[in-house]
């Protein structure tokens, strides 16, 4: 009869054992799971910031003006100024130097050599 409730005590010990192995597995995975998934919401969170602070400023005054002007829209009192290009523009010539070259005698190439003067 002793040994049948050792044996009984060591089965139940060994039950326990293995219950708080899995509860203990568990709590990883469930620990794993939960830094995932703050990670996600620290992402969603700067998304959703983000979003927020674009339609914050697309609700602004400052951005239906700037759509306004790019889509030539004028606000009262403002005068309109469209450029229009001259039927006939006549080009303007650009004058172009004239480089004439300076004549220097062979004596003066010599002298310049030997002498370190600059040629005239």
């Amino acid at each position: 009869m002793r040994y049948a409730v050792l044996v009984l005590l060591l089965v139940v010990l060994c039950l326990m054992v293995m219950d708080f192995n899995n509860s203990t597995a568990e709590l990883n995975r469930l620990r794993e799971e939960e830094q995932i998934i703050s990670v996600q919401l620290e992402s969603r969170e700067e998304t959703k910031a983000a979003l927020e602070a674009q339609i914050a400023y697309a609700t602004s005054d400052a951005a239906v003006m700037k759509w306004a002007y790019e889509h030539h829209q004028v606000r009262p009192g403002d005068m309109p100024v469209v450029p229009i290009q001259a039927t006939q523009v006549t080009p303007v010539p650009t004058p172009r130097p004239v480089i004439t070259p300076t004549e220097v005698s062979n004596l003066s190439h010599w002298l310049s050599l030997f002498v370190d003067q600059q040629v005239p």
